[in-house]
């Protein structure tokens, strides 16, 4: 179970072994001896012989001493821990077996896997019911180190997010959030994207929009030279889009001096007298070429004259 960094807690058992020191043959009556005579515990200096006595690396110490000197103070009780007792440790912390208990339903952790919140220690069922978050989809817990996703303060099992369309779980694909739905983006883009007018296929991003419906900016191009609109000055005939150039040849009337087309776009003005037409600054006397917009003017024939130079006729 992941404790708060991400370990398994785990518990190590300690308990010393005892040694009985026999007592030499025929004690009391002088012999030779390799075994030095004196064998007491180091810190009482009792004799050894004939009783239990624990080994340590600066001597060997009877059961009293120790208990006194060497056992731990259990974390739970706070009582010690005495040589014949299996003592368990966690953390520099040590307990007695019977007292390493989960903390909220006092079970044995002696062989369970736990984890420590604060200096509480819980039992893997404790631990889940409290710490972990619950799946939004199936209200199950989430284990510690099991596969989730969050999302929005929410949780799931990873084989529980599931797109709403094709019921497929999504895992580290990307997704699209549509109120409380959740779609993966083939499902999304089939139920609910735009679709080019032109091509039928879904606009992902970008497009331009023209008449109030979508287009790809790669479709959106003259009826005419099939150039790209997009960013462009355009204009349309019956409901087909046509760039400026396109439209003037096509459509737009033709200037009886220049003989271009007048389109009006770019500020450009044009003057109409009966069934002919002229750019502003091609409306001028044929005779002098002064300009006659807004002036009054005579037509002849063809050509249209300043009232000056039709008195000189």
């Amino acid at each position: 179970l992941a404790s708060g960094g991400g370990r398994v807690a785990q518990g190590h058992f300690r308990q010393p072994k005892l040694i009985l020191a026999l007592i030499p043959a025929g004690e009391g009556v002088p012999q030779t001896s390799t075994m030095t005579e004196c064998f007491d515990c180091d810190n009482c200096k009792e004799s050894l012989y004939g009783r239990k006595y624990i080994q340590m690396d600066n001597g060997p110490y009877c059961i009293p001493c120790y208990d006194a000197h060497f056992a731990n103070t259990c974390d739970e009780c706070k009582e010690l821990i005495g040589h014949d007792c299996r003592e368990l440790y966690y953390e520099d912390r040590h307990y007695h077996e019977h007292c390493f208990r989960c903390f909220r339903c006092d079970r044995s952790l002696a062989d369970e896997p736990f984890t420590c919140q604060g200096k509480e220690l819980l039992c893997n069922d404790c631990y889940c019911s409290e710490f972990s978050s619950k799946c939004i989809a199936c209200e199950k817990t989430v284990m510690p180190g099991s596969r989730k996703l969050e999302y929005n303060g929410q949780t799931w099992h990873e084989h529980c997010f599931i797109c709403s369309s094709c019921q497929q779980p999504i895992g580290s694909r990307s997704f699209i959030p549509d109120k409380k739905d959740y779609y993966c983006v083939p499902c999304y883009e089939s139920k609910f994207a735009p679709r080019c007018t032109r091509c039928k296929k879904t606009l992902t991003k970008g497009g331009v929009t023209y008449r109030d419906e979508p287009w790809h900016k790669e479709c959106f191009v003259c009826t005419g030279c099939k150039t790209p609109l997009a960013g462009q000055q355009f204009t349309s005939q019956d409901d087909n889009p046509y760039c400026i150039k396109c439209f003037g040849n096509l459509y737009a009337k033709k200037c009886s001096a220049c003989t271009k087309p007048i389109t009006g776009f770019g500020g450009g003005k044009y003057v109409s007298f009966e069934d002919r037409h002229w750019h502003h600054n091609c409306f001028n006397c044929a005779r002098c070429s002064t300009s006659l917009v807004g002036k009054g003017f005579i037509p002849d024939n063809d050509e249209i004259l300043c009232r000056d130079c039709s008195n000189d006729l």
